[in-house]
């Protein structure tokens, strides 16, 4: 582990790595939404290549809960400029139109002739428990993802 980075957090196939470069409350937020998430998905790990079973470093956090299509997508993109080629960026979403905007632009820049494809290494959806504490700002469902800047090399 590289003396930027936090604690590994596991979630199969995957060891996720949490930049330093996050500050502490999207660490703190990035850490409670990934616990929202199911610890093992043997039908994701059996899927995965050898290749593929690595560990993600997250280095940007985009939170985009609340907000409507397509600035979810929007602020994906201007994130994904501070991310280098192995480097990970995650994003959450409670619109569900950010479902098909997000996969169609992964998938999109595989199809293109560009220094850097993306790799959607995560996508699920999740109902989180609720929180009374904030029971004006409760979403039912938050669209997790987790895009991977590759080098196409």
């Amino acid at each position: 582990m590289s003396a930027d980075s936090q604690p590994t957090l596991t979630y199969a196939p995957y060891s996720i790595n949490l930049s330093a470069t996050l500050s502490g409350a999207e660490q703190q937020a990035v850490d409670a939404l990934l616990t929202l998430l199911p610890a093992n998905d043997a039908a994701t790990a059996s899927s995965k290549t050898e290749e593929e079973q690595s560990t993600l470093n997250i280095v940007r956090f985009v939170d985009g809960r609340g907000l409507a299509c397509p600035m979810p997508l929007l602020k994906t993109k201007v994130a994904l400029r501070d991310v280098t080629s192995g480097e990970s960026l995650y994003v959450v979403a409670t619109d569900a139109n950010s479902q098909a905007d997000i996969t169609a632009f992964c998938r999109q820049s595989q199809q293109t002739d560009t220094a850097n494809q993306l790799l959607l290494s995560l996508h699920r959806v999740t109902n989180p428990p609720p929180d009374d504490s904030v029971p004006s700002q409760r979403f039912d469902t938050i669209y997790h993802f987790i895009i991977t800047k590759t080098d196409s090399n």
